[in-house]
């Protein structure tokens, strides 16, 4: 996004990206479908963003999901909006949008420089390691979008946290976000049900700083403990909590819609000589890892009191105990702090650096506010940096190599 702000203003640009190909973390968001934005109401949609949406609001304002719809389609790829409000291109596929996009952006004459990998600065000159060895480049601007730290083998490593930070940059420790957690499953639960979705469930959370967290979803049982869109949603949430008890329970209502007095009385009719097991699947629908968390959960006597088991039924407890690593997450919380940027997302104290996406310090569920996010931090970071170039200190004089770069 950057690169095309510039290079439409008659910029021109140069993008350098470690990796042999560019989008790599773009298109792997796209499989399975590529939910590249929402259209829910403005402000519902950026209450997505958390504690970090006063820093988002400007770059929305600037870029949000209406724009980015109208800027697909004008790269010719249609979009439409999902039952569940999220916006997808007609094909469901990223590749081909990807391809329109570096299609325009050569033919406003970007140049893509593959294989280099950024080392930081040497005396003003950014370095890069290539196959051919080390390089030194000049540049009158500078674009950092560095990505956060998950899913490293497509590139976002975050090797470039020390780079910043011996430059006196400040950086928030990068945490794994839209991950999964770990829970201290039973070898025979392990076993029997590890990559099994558990449908249909009511999520709550209560945080130790009085934040509520109440909504109906799925999740996937793993070998290691819970992830899928459930977990996902509520993943700053825990982590957090996590890091401040070291405890986080979340308690699942395994027959949402279903009253606990209306359980009970289901559940007290006699079995005769159906197996508790068969007793809950014939009376109230529960079985397969539903009924296997239950077993995992509850003591044996509770399954001879009605009253205790609904109540598990309607609020089962699950003990957390840790995220699972950065790299399986899908997303990153931390980066650069937004206030060692100013407003158009330049370092402040590196004038003509600026900075944008994932590596910015802030994170939000999946569903398309992530893309929307950094689509939005791109443009304003790529206007920020053409202005520079026509208005600020370099215009001035005070810069004088003569090349506008763009890192990826």
């Amino acid at each position: 996004m950057a690169a095309e702000v510039l290079s439409q203003a008659g910029v021109k640009v140069n993008l350098y990206d470690a990796m042999p190909s560019v989008g790599r973390k773009f298109l792997m968001a796209g499989k399975g479908g590529m939910n590249i934005t929402h259209s829910e109401p403005f402000d519902q949609f950026l209450s997505r963003y958390g504690s970090g949406k006063a820093h988002i609001k400007p770059l929305l304002d600037a870029f949000g999901s209406e724009a980015l719809r109208a800027w697909l389609q004008a790269l010719g790829v249609d979009t439409f909006v999902g039952s569940s409000g999220k916006v997808f291109p007609v094909d469901m596929k990223a590749a081909p949008l990807l391809r329109a996009w570096l299609h325009r952006l050569r033919a406003d004459d970007v140049s893509f420089h593959m294989r280099h990998q950024w080392l930081g600065w040497d005396d003003g000159l950014l370095r890069f390691l290539t196959p051919e060895g080390e390089k030194k480049v000049s540049a009158d601007a500078v674009v950092l979008a560095l990505g956060g730290g998950s899913w490293a083998r497509l590139g976002s490593t975050g090797a470039w946290v020390p780079l910043l930070a011996q430059q006196g940059v400040a950086v928030e420790p990068l945490q794994p976000s839209n991950c999964g957690f770990d829970v201290e499953w039973s070898e025979f639960f392990r076993s029997r049900f590890a990559g099994q979705p558990l449908k249909s469930v009511l999520a709550s959370f209560s945080s130790s700083a009085d934040v509520e967290f109440c909504q109906p979803g799925e999740l996937i049982v793993t070998a290691d403990g819970v992830e899928g869109s459930l977990i996902y949603k509520m993943s700053a949430l825990l982590r957090e909590q996590l890091a401040a008890t070291g405890t986080a329970t979340v308690y699942l209502d395994l027959a949402p819609g279903k009253d606990k007095h209306y359980l009970i009385d289901r559940i007290s009719a006699p079995r005769g000589k159906h197996t508790m097991a068969n007793h809950l699947r014939k009376r109230i629908g529960i079985d397969g890892v539903k009924a296997g968390l239950l077993r995992e959960v509850l003591l044996k006597e509770d399954f001879d009191n009605p009253a205790h088991l609904c109540e598990a039924i309607k609020a089962l407890p699950v003990k957390l105990v840790a995220p699972r690593p950065i790299d399986e997450a899908i997303s990153t919380a931390g980066g650069i702090a937004f206030d060692a940027l100013d407003p158009q997302l330049m370092i402040r104290t590196m004038p003509g650096v600026f900075c944008a996406g994932e590596m910015l310090d802030w994170e939000a569920p999946t569903g398309g506010y992530l893309l929307t996010a950094c689509f939005a931090s791109g443009r304003v970071a790529g206007e920020g940096a053409l202005s520079w170039l026509q208005c600020g200190d370099f215009a001035a004089g005070k810069l004088v190599s003569t090349e506008a770069l763009q890192i990826k």
